[in-house]
């Protein structure tokens, strides 16, 4: 049985469990699990990109409380922290001076937008993360929203993608 086949065919509290490590917005699981059966993994990446992508704000906050701060060693055996550890390798390579220099931009980007800095991290360079915060930095709260709306929709699917890969 595929890996697909195990996630269409869970009840649904595990299927919405398995979920949550991919994205915390109660509405996410709960609207995905709501589309099973799915015929194949495309389809389900693209229905949750698509979840992930509407969801209000509130339930966006939700999910950011879950993701740790890029550059953070992420620590705990959830799947959660292990697919944080995945997406943040290429940070692991990070020179003192961009480490630093993320530390300080997490701080600033904190006080102006009052939640974590979310990226894709996931084949970026530490320092392709560290010039996207300061860029995102110049945003109003409107364009960093839709951004940051993107970003845990790009996380979304490769988590998603994963699950069922």
């Amino acid at each position: 049985m595929s890996r697909l086949d195990e996630f269409n065919s869970r009840p649904a509290d595990a299927a919405v469990e398995a979920l949550r490590a991919c994205n915390a917005a109660p509405r996410f699981a709960a609207g995905l699990v709501a589309g099973r059966p799915f015929p194949d993994a495309d389809t389900l990446v693209r229905r949750a990109g698509e979840v992930a992508r509407a969801l209000p704000w509130d339930e966006v906050e939700l999910a950011l409380a879950t993701h740790p701060r890029i550059g953070d060693r992420v620590e705990g055996g959830s799947a959660e922290a292990a697919a944080s550890r995945r997406e943040q390798a290429s940070m692991g390579g990070a020179d003192d001076d961009t480490r630093a220099a993320l530390v300080a931009g997490n701080r600033a980007y904190e006080e102006r937008f009052g939640h974590v800095y979310l990226i894709r991290a996931a084949g970026r360079s530490p320092e392709e993360v560290l010039a996207e915060l300061r860029r995102r930095l110049d945003h109003d709260e409107g364009t960093e929203r839709a951004e940051v709306v993107e970003q845990l929709a790009q996380i979304t699917e490769l988590r998603v993608r994963e699950l069922v890969s």
